[in-house]
């Protein structure tokens, strides 16, 4: 049985992180991050003004995933909602408790903020994940639909 350990990330692991951060867009086949975007994302877990927190899963102590995390607020609850970014457990250790931990520390986040729900996107063709958060009482929402505008559609909203 491995020694697996959750916590926060520390700056001085945002190498380790950042890693991890492009494992995640191999596995979902996405282009990861350039070094602006790297150095972004530093800045916005680490820096004075955090956007998103971080916290790795060790597994004998190599940091072998991770999970960033926000809050957005439910009007309707009255209640924050612990939005859940990214999730991601290096496939060579998956299965041996990693995943299941990370997803366990970060319900537990969510209840320790007194959070309303917890919420996330997973790919449709995620066969794995979708399991994996099926067997944890996840359910997808059939009567939501995911919208989004990109950085140029911002930009050019509305002809202004």
């Amino acid at each position: 049985m491995p020694a697996i350990e959750v916590r926060r990330a520390r700056p001085d692991e945002a190498d380790a992180l950042l890693g991890l951060i492009r494992g995640l867009a191999a596995y979902e086949k996405l282009t990861p991050p350039d070094a602006a975007a790297e150095a972004r994302l530093v800045r916005d877990i680490f820096g004075e003004k955090p956007r998103l927190e971080a916290f790795l899963v060790f597994v004998d102590g190599r940091a072998g995933g991770y999970a960033l995390i926000l809050e957005t607020y439910s009007s309707f609850l009255a209640l924050p909602t612990l939005y859940l970014e990214d999730i991601f457990v290096e496939p060579d250790l998956r299965g041996c408790g990693a995943g299941k931990s990370l997803f366990r520390a970060m319900v537990r986040e969510a209840r320790d903020r007194g959070c309303g729900r917890m919420e996330w996107v997973v790919l449709d063709w995620n066969k794995p994940a979708l399991e994996f958060y099926a067997r944890h009482g996840a359910r997808p929402l059939d009567d939501w639909i995911t919208m989004r505008l990109t950085r140029e559609q911002l930009d050019s909203f509305g002809g202004e």
